[in-house]
């Protein structure tokens, strides 16, 4: 399967912004050799918190639709409800893509599947905001079963109060488990939303190919700095361009067990350490208040509980030779913080 790349602004602003911003991916693509394969923009924005900019709306599809022209590029759209995809239709985009928020209501992307039911539509579904395969996955079905012959998945990371690097945790286990259920549906990679900043979108990008995605929405605007919406997470054409061609595609691996396995790893390792970072923050105050209220640093009886909440697994010893020796590590170096 060829790869897919999809790039362009997170919202519609202006036609300017969106003609220029279409142009310069188109040159910086040409001259890297890389197929622009749909150029992408948010005409309806929904914000997760009042006041933001919500997009030019249906004011941005004579802009998409002369990108489309000029550029003989497919154009995509997120849309929220059917009558955006009327809307979409009138102006000659056929792909759209359901976003994370709507992949949370069954009842409005049944509507929309409705609305692009045993036509000529490209559909791309977003991962819920929530790590629910199922609800995923279901989500896919609708188009399917509604006589789409282009559907894809999209992953953009899921919404995660503990997630302190990323503006979304990837969970990357779901769409690897989702390419073991479904390996024939293409499933690219939103590494913007993931991210959530320019800083780390190549990282992630690459990540996605090493898992074995099959391409990627990358958010580009002319003018980042500029941006009326996710600003900080936007990269240039230009970065854009020089990103791709640096990726390393060769090593995507067919094995999805394995690569799975190792993404679980993954993901328990980067919860490891930030969970032992914030204890050894937390056994810092603890320590402040210690002192504070003249405490022994020392605590027998609270460390014996500590000690009991570790001890789920006695049935393996060999766990159980781990534990006891990493529990004897972490109370020296918190006594030791402490003091």
């Amino acid at each position: 399967m060829e790869r897919i790349w999809i790039a362009g602004p997170c919202a519609a602003e202006s036609r300017e912004q969106i003609l220029t911003t279409a142009a310069q991916l188109v040159t910086s693509s040409q001259e890297a050799g890389i197929e622009l394969n749909f150029f992408r923009a948010g005409a309806w924005k929904m914000r997760s918190a009042p006041g933001g900019f919500t997009g030019a709306g249906e004011e941005a599809l004579p802009w998409l639709q002369e990108v489309q022209n000029t550029h003989h590029i497919p154009v995509c759209v997120e849309v929220m409800n059917a009558k955006q995809v009327e809307l979409c239709a009138k102006h000659d985009i056929r792909t759209v893509w359901v976003g994370a928020r709507t992949g949370v209501n069954p009842i409005e992307v049944q509507r929309i599947a409705d609305a692009v039911k045993h036509s000529d539509f490209t559909v791309m579904v977003k991962n819920p905001i929530i790590p629910d395969l199922k609800l995923w996955m279901g989500n896919i079905d609708r188009f399917l079963q509604a006589g789409i012959q282009n559907v894809m998945a999209v992953h953009r990371g899921f919404t995660d109060a503990q997630e302190n690097v990323y503006r979304n945790a990837p969970v990357w286990q779901l769409p690897i488990e989702l390419k073991v259920q479904m390996p024939e549906l293409p499933i690219l990679c939103d590494p913007s939303h993931l991210s959530g900043n320019a800083l780390w979108v190549s990282e992630l990008a690459q990540v996605a190919m090493t898992y074995g995605f099959n391409g990627l929405m990358v958010e580009c605007h002319c003018c980042p700095e500029q941006a009326l919406s996710d600003q900080k997470q936007q990269i240039t054409p230009k970065e854009w361009a020089v990103m791709i061609a640096k990726l390393d595609l060769r090593s995507g691996t067919t094995d999805m067990s394995l690569v799975k396995q190792r993404s679980i790893l993954e993901s328990i390792d980067n919860q490891l350490s930030e969970l032992l970072y914030q204890r050894m923050v937390t056994a810092d105050e603890i320590g402040r208040i210690k002192r504070q209220q003249h405490i022994a640093v020392v605590q027998p009886q609270q460390w014996q509980q500590v000690v009991k909440r570790y001890q789920k697994h006695t049935d393996d010893a060999e766990y159980q030779e781990f534990i006891n020796k990493f529990l004897e590590l972490l109370h020296q170096s918190s006594i030791k913080r402490q003091n």
